[in-house]
């Protein structure tokens, strides 16, 4: 048997090889610790060191306040204070010498009155007489008449419901037409067609119709820069021209009861004035695209350009898309795209410069490789490359151990230091 003595040395030795087990553990777990801390921080600075090749879009836009130009012939005639009646819709386009809108007679209103009593008897004339008429002859235009009424409280487009109501008048007039026809010389219901027939023809000869002296777009929203805001003179658009005219940005331009115009439906244009390195750069010709308050990207030329200072340019550009839909605007806000290109999307700091050649360093499974690469295009923080052509790299000074070709997928080394790229 052990000693009490042998018993104690060996409990000791217990105790303090269980506190040497502890204290080794909570040096791995705590260094364990701090190794997951530092993979965390760098993972945040640096969340990963390679960059997968894929097709993508890099492009350079910019965002500013537009003035818009049109061509546009302000139509008035001599009625304009006896109210107006549409014919052609805000936004329709019509050819020339086709009929725009009309002003309303003097004592409209009280022809209109006789007219809407005149229907009332001819319609109960016509319930009462149905014998005498070939009802044949009507039933088509009543269905048309009843579809016509149904649908119109479905409507919710100004527009639509006052093209359905004429319809409407039309089906109805037809009929009372055919009535009349159908009807014995002399009787009473002939009798109140014809009246009708004097008074409209009353109507129709007193109103002034306005029609389009050229083809284009109808509007109504007339705000009296049509005549100044014309591009007869670029000339004369500059930073300050523009800021004296104290348009609102994005700011509605009402409809008016007096007076229509047709717009020029094959160009329009757009001033604005910029700061930007792009802007100061651009020549007359060039091509861009701008993008509409609609979000609608449409092309764009360069027509002219004004230096204002040495930081400043005011520029006019020229589009053919869209026109509809600026009919509401005079100054509105809009994206230039300078320029914008698709293609083997790659980060900045994957690519490496030598001798006026861009490389990258792809990794394949565990080796590196030096790729030549062109780039076509070039952002802020992405690049857009392809491959040389044969030809090409036959003309080039290039790395002997550098390969030549990129493909989609290729995962590339980020900010490669000497040692990767040698």
């Amino acid at each position: 048997m052990k000693s009490k003595s042998a018993n104690k040395t060996e409990l000791k030795q217990r105790k303090k090889l269980k506190k040497l087990r502890l204290l080794l553990s909570t040096t791995i777990i705590l260094i364990i610790i701090i190794y997951i801390v530092i993979s965390i921080v760098n993972l945040v600075k640096n969340p990963s060191s390679t960059f997968i090749v894929k097709n993508g879009k890099i492009s350079k836009e910019e965002t500013d306040t537009g003035y818009i130009i049109r061509e546009e012939t302000v139509l008035q005639g001599q009625n304009y204070k006896n109210g107006m009646e549409q014919i052609s819709y805000e936004g329709s386009r019509v050819a020339k010498g086709e009929s725009i809108f009309r002003y309303y007679s003097s004592g409209e209103n009280n022809l209109k009155e006789k007219i809407k009593s005149l229907d009332i008897k001819i319609q109960e004339a016509i319930e009462n007489n149905n014998d005498e008429l070939t009802l044949a002859d009507t039933k088509l235009l009543d269905k048309q008449i009843s579809d016509k009424l149904s649908n119109i409280n479905q409507l919710n487009n100004i527009q639509t419901i006052q093209e359905t109501k004429k319809d409407i008048d039309n089906y109805v007039k037809k009929k009372a037409q055919i009535a009349g026809e159908l009807s014995p010389s002399g009787s009473y219901l002939k009798k109140l067609i014809d009246e009708r027939s004097t008074y409209e023809n009353e109507l129709n000869s007193g109103s002034e119709y306005i029609t389009s002296p050229v083809s284009g777009i109808v509007s109504y929203r007339v705000d009296g820069l049509e005549n100044i805001l014309t591009a007869q003179d670029f000339s004369k658009y500059n930073k300050e021209f523009l800021s004296n005219l104290n348009l609102k940005t994005g700011q509605i331009i009402s409809t008016s009861n007096e007076t229509g115009k047709i717009v020029d439906n094959f160009i329009c244009y757009i001033a604005c004035t910029s700061r930007t390195v792009e802007a100061n750069s651009a020549e007359i010709g060039d091509k861009v695209k701008i993008t509409l308050p609609s979000s609608k990207i449409v092309d764009a030329t360069i027509e002219y350009i004004t230096k204002e200072n040495d930081a400043e340019v005011t520029l006019i550009l020229s589009f053919n898309e869209g026109i509809n839909e600026l009919l509401l605007y005079r100054k509105i806000n809009f994206d230039i795209i300078w320029w914008d290109s698709t293609g083997y999307k790659i980060a900045n700091s994957a690519i490496i410069t030598e001798n006026n050649l861009n490389y990258v360093i792809r990794t394949k499974s565990g080796y590196l490789e030096k790729v030549l690469v062109k780039v076509t295009q070039k952002g802020e923080d992405y690049s857009i490359v392809t491959n040389y052509s044969t030809s090409e790299i036959k003309d080039l000074e290039i790395d002997s151990k550098a390969k030549t070709s990129i493909m989609l997928y290729d995962e590339l080394i980020l900010e490669p230091n000497q040692e990767q790229i040698q």
